[in-house]
């Protein structure tokens, strides 16, 4: 780990690399081509990170389509997910609470969850398209049981994956520098790590590739309706 950073920005820095590469590294395991992850972290602990994952694949098929779907909102899932891994090796375990609040706002992945609410509407509209929109009970318990059954499928992957994301984190976070701001005293830390630079890391590159499961859904997780 990076000692350049002040401990508190160091610790934030690392909560947020978790989320990229949370959103990355599952991307790549489900299938999607991906690019470049970005990170910045104020001296007063704003941040801003990003991962860019290419949306354009082949879909030849309806059932393409309805993988296609629940493989995007695993990814946007994801990235709340791997935040709350604990920074101990041996856990590797998700907190779904410290999830669910982040995905709700509470430290900025609304926009995360707005997008899988879409989709969860778009999916369960491609699976059930004989559904009378008058049916609120029964769409709601539709989704309510899709959005278990994309949980807990992102759950497994994002905890099989911990080692591989913790690492990347960690990588993300060494590379990070204070930028010089002309005029006034620099305050801000940020890493660029393109999509070549990426590809070029061992641990990307033994990602192996998992696809998107059709087991059944498993116990009920709260909070997400």
């Amino acid at each position: 780990m990076t000692t350049k950073l002040p401990a508190a920005v160091r610790d934030r820095a690392l909560q947020i690399a978790h989320h990229e590469m949370g959103h990355y590294v599952v991307a790549r395991a489900l299938g999607f081509a991906t690019g470049g992850v970005t990170l910045t972290v104020t001296m007063d602990l704003r941040h801003q990170g990003g991962a860019s994952i290419t949306l354009t694949r082949p879909i030849a098929s309806m059932e393409a389509m309805k993988e296609h779907l629940e493989a995007r909102m695993m990814v946007l899932l994801a990235g709340a997910m791997a935040q709350t891994l604990p920074s101990k090796p041996s856990a590797k375990r998700v907190d779904k609470v410290k999830a669910i609040a982040i995905l709700k706002g509470e430290q900025g992945a609304e926009q995360d969850y707005a997008k899988v609410r879409e989709l969860q509407h778009l999916l369960r509209n491609i699976v059930y398209p004989d559904t009378d929109p008058a049916s609120t009970e029964r769409i709601a318990a539709q989704l309510k049981a899709m959005t278990d059954q994309v949980w807990l499928r992102t759950q497994t992957v994002v905890e099989m994956l911990a080692d591989t994301i913790a690492e990347l984190a960690g990588v993300l976070v060494d590379g990070m520098a204070i930028v010089e701001q002309w005029g006034r005293p620099a305050d801000t830390y940020e890493v660029v790590y393109t999509g070549p630079m990426l590809e070029r890391l061992r641990v990307v590159q033994a990602i192996a590739s998992l696809g998107v499961w059709s087991d059944g859904v498993g116990d009920v997780i709260q909070g997400l309706e």
